[in-house]
């Protein structure tokens, strides 16, 4: 039998490996459609993956307390979703991206030391290289004038994803698939106020629409992985081992795109990778 230690940082880098392919292809997709429609529809796309998988492989419906966790998770993502993306839209993409990144890591962290205890020194070493690795990744190498209230919607965004990691692993303990349904139902609806009130949304165009369901797909796999991590093991673990999706964008966006990374992207790659053996072993 494969060991449980093992299998929480498979799950957890599988989950990071589709969200960085998820958020490369919405960020790609974001260039030539709306943003906000964009993520709308990647949530859509969610709803039916999920409910469609969660009831051909019979998964057992949880308790209706878990279908509310799951909304309760998808109404925390959704803002979470618009925190960053209004942070980004200001222009210090710099600096939103990477506190929020931390942020969202080390909530769970903290929630999980708290119920779960301390893990061993070796594995919190690689947190601490993890939180780091994630903050070179994703910052940018432009220096930054920041003020207090440049903090709010990072700090938002982070929380939010935060509290998704705690709340999908408490109810993944009866199902995985249908609280990940609920929460990707209560995004939607979320999202849908939001547009309604914020005015028109050009919908995508057909040449876009493409890359924007390979966005949805990626990015609920990376759901799918995480619920199965924080399932298998340590919760701590699970979502720092998640938290490095940014590797994975900037390097499809370096591969495909031929952009050029920052030294210290490079850095923080090679951080990751000290903090996967680090958690590993």
């Amino acid at each position: 039998m494969i060991p449980a230690e093992f299998l929480v940082v498979f799950f957890g880098l599988i989950s990071a490996a589709s969200w960085g392919a998820g958020d490369f292809s919405g960020g790609f997709a974001s260039k030539k459609a709306n943003v906000y429609a964009v993520v709308l529809i990647t949530q859509a796309v969610g709803v039916f993956l999920l409910a469609g998988s969660a009831y051909l492989l019979g998964e057992t419906f949880p308790p209706f307390d878990g279908i509310i966790w799951g909304v309760l998770a998808g109404i925390f993502i959704s803002i979470a979703l618009l925190s960053l993306y209004k942070g980004l839209s200001l222009g210090k993409m710099g600096f939103v991206a990477p506190v929020s990144a931390v942020v969202a890591a080390g909530v769970p962290v903290i929630y999980a030391t708290i119920f779960e205890g301390l893990p061993q020194v070796h594995k919190l070493l690689g947190f601490v290289v993890a939180l780091i690795a994630v903050w070179l990744i994703a910052a940018d190498s432009d220096g930054i004038k920041v003020q207090k209230k440049d903090l709010y919607l990072p700090l938002t965004a982070g929380l939010g994803f935060g509290l998704f990691f705690i709340i999908i692993d408490l109810v993944s303990e009866t199902a995985v698939l249908w609280p990940l349904t609920a929460a990707r139902i209560a995004a939607v609806g979320v999202l849908l106020v939001f547009i309604a009130l914020s005015g028109p949304v050009e919908m995508p165009g057909r040449s876009v629409l493409p890359v924007i369901l390979v966005a949805g797909i990626f990015d609920t796999g990376g759901n799918a992985f995480y619920a199965l991590a924080s399932q298998t093991g340590r919760l701590d673990i699970a979502s720092i081992t998640s938290s490095l999706y940014p590797a994975g964008t900037v390097l499809l966006a370096w591969f495909i795109l031929k952009e050029k990374l920052a030294q210290k992207q490079w850095i923080g790659v090679a951080t990751a990778l000290v903090a996967i053996v680090l958690i590993s072993i």
